[in-house]
This record gives structure tokens, sequence and C-alpha cells, in this order.
């Protein structure tokens, strides 16, 4: 069998908006919520279908997915990184998962 050159993986920041669904975590007021994410993938579309599935499992409810690239492509576009984020993305990248940073939950103003 011939050796394939292994594709590296890289760790994606995304952001994914959320709807609600039972037992999803998110605060009972809530109407959805906004979730950054760092995943692991070969390309960005593998970091994104990985952390959608991730997101069912746990019940959650994804509707839309951002995509910001990866480390590199976000210093080029002149996002600043925080120490704090770096050691998140490295965590991504060790353990092949997707990590959860943040999470902000949407309440309709009424």
């Amino acid at each position: 069998m011939a050796d394939k050159p292994k594709k590296t993986q890289q760790v994606y920041t995304l952001v994914v908006e959320v709807g609600r669904k039972a037992g999803d975590g998110l605060p009972r007021e809530a109407t959805g919520a906004a979730l950054m994410l760092y995943a692991s993938g070969v390309d960005e579309a593998e970091a994104v279908r990985e952390s959608v599935a991730v997101l069912k499992q746990a019940d959650m409810a994804p509707l839309d997915v951002q995509g910001y690239g990866t480390l590199e492509e976000r210093r080029e576009q002149g996002h600043e990184i925080g120490e704090d984020e770096l050691e998140l993305m490295q965590r991504a990248a060790d353990e092949n998962a997707v990590i959860v940073a943040q999470m902000t939950p949407f309440f309709d103003k009424e």
C-alpha cells in the first residue's frame, strides 16, 4: 500500500449561531446563542462538519457557521490574538477537538 502524504490538522476559528432545543443548556429566557469555537481539521470544511456534529451531540441546534480561518490567516487579517486564545487553539490541536471558547446567549428585547 502506497503511503499518501498526510494532511496536517490545523485549528480554525468558527462562530456558530445556535437556536433553541430541549436540553441545550442555554439560559431559559434565551432565544439562541453565538458560540466561538476552535476546531481542528485538515481544512475548514472538515472543522465545520466536526463542530456541527459535536454541537448536535450536545443537544444544540446549529443554524449558521461563520469561519474566520487559521491562526496564520487571522494574524494576516490583523486580528489580535491573546495568550488565552492561543492556549485554547493549542488544546484543540493537541486533542484533535472542538473547543468552545465563548458563549453569548441571545435574548428578545420586548
